[in-house]
């Protein structure tokens, strides 16, 4: 599997009227049409949006939904998220078409099943977040999720992303801007446009690039995770506040960075290794999102795929004063 992506924000339907539902379903035809689909899976893709809204608005009472282009192995996919905080639901029984909680025809769960090639759901008393991958016939999925938003009235954003995979070797990059706005997107940038470019030289080789090139910029915190599926190891190196955790069942490990700043200045810059890191999930988010909490809160969130996990996250403890990127990938992923 070969993949080398990032960057884009996610798109944001706040859903508390009935306008919005078709917002969103013209919001996910314009996506879908943009990244080159058909009129048939163009229609799927603005029907899910039409259901997931249709649920959020008649069963939680609002909620947002997020959208997004992805590109995946064999073509693009439009990514759907559905969020909201109302009472939950049983995902069992919503899937069976003629059950309803709100009094409708109860097909919506079951239709966005059927119209999607991926359809993930948690739900428990804090809400739901529903995901839906509309693809083309032949594009494969990858358990990896991003959410990245700018600071609330903003439309540049300083945090980036980059997500490389090859073979069995995957290389992820998060960068946060200093501060916000255009001058913090343009810092992003060009240490993702370095990254891009040569994803799989070594941590260190790759920071020093980052420095080099941002040099100038306002400059930013950047963390960089390689993984290894057949040795299992995970390599990490972080300089300023870019936080990165590896999750398991039974375990969770923080990742070492050093402070300061990429383009600017820091006295220390190593590459750590992570044995016996298969299995498990990475997770790498800016300061945009709290660092005070705990998966185990959300019992079976860690089964999930990835981009669901990022979904709840934001939800919950988004901060909602910076920019905020969350990355999630399962490392499992390169051993497909």
């Amino acid at each position: 599997m070969e993949l080398n992506i990032g960057g884009s924000l996610t798109d944001v339907i706040v859903i508390e009227e009935e306008s919005q539902i078709g917002q969103a379903r013209r919001c996910a035809k314009q996506l879908a049409e943009m990244a080159g689909f058909d009129q048939n899976d163009a229609g799927r893709a603005a029907l899910v949006a039409t259901e997931l809204t249709s649920n959020i608005r008649k069963h939680a009472g609002g909620g947002e939904l997020h959208c997004r282009v992805l590109v995946l192995p064999g073509g693009n996919c439009v990514e759907l998220v559905a969020i909201d905080r109302g009472p939950g639901f049983d995902l069992h029984r919503c899937l069976r078409d003629g059950y309803s909680t709100g009094g409708t025809q109860g097909e919506g769960l079951g239709s966005i099943s059927r119209q999607s090639q991926l359809l993930d759901v948690f739900a428990d008393e804090r809400g739901a977040v529903v995901l839906a991958r509309v693809c083309p016939a032949g594009v494969k999925d990858v358990r990896f999720g991003i959410n990245q938003h700018a600071l609330k009235g903003e439309t540049a954003c300083g945090d980036t992303w980059q997500f490389s995979v090859s073979g069995k070797k995957l290389s992820a990059l998060v960068i946060d801007g200093l501060g916000h706005g255009e001058e913090a997107e343009a810092a992003a940038r060009a240490g993702r446009e370095i990254f891009a470019a040569r994803p799989f030289d070594s941590p260190d080789a790759l920071m020093a690039a980052l420095h080099r090139g941002m040099t100038g910029t306002r400059g930013g915190a950047a963390a960089i995770a390689q993984y290894e599926g057949d040795s299992g190891n995970l390599q990490f190196s972080g300089i300023g506040n870019i936080g990165a955790r590896l999750l398991s069942p039974v375990n969770s490990r923080g990742l070492v960075s050093y402070p300061g700043i990429v383009g600017g200045q820091f006295r220390k810059m190593n590459t750590f290794v992570y044995p016996e890191a298969s299995g498990q999930l990475l997770l790498m988010y800016s300061d945009g999102l709290q660092t005070r909490w705990d998966i185990n809160d959300y019992p079976g969130l860690l089964l999930q795929h990835p981009a669901t996990i990022t979904a709840v996250l934001h939800r919950d403890f988004c901060r909602g004063r910076d920019d905020v990127t969350i990355m999630a990938i399962d490392l499992e992923l390169a051993h497909g």
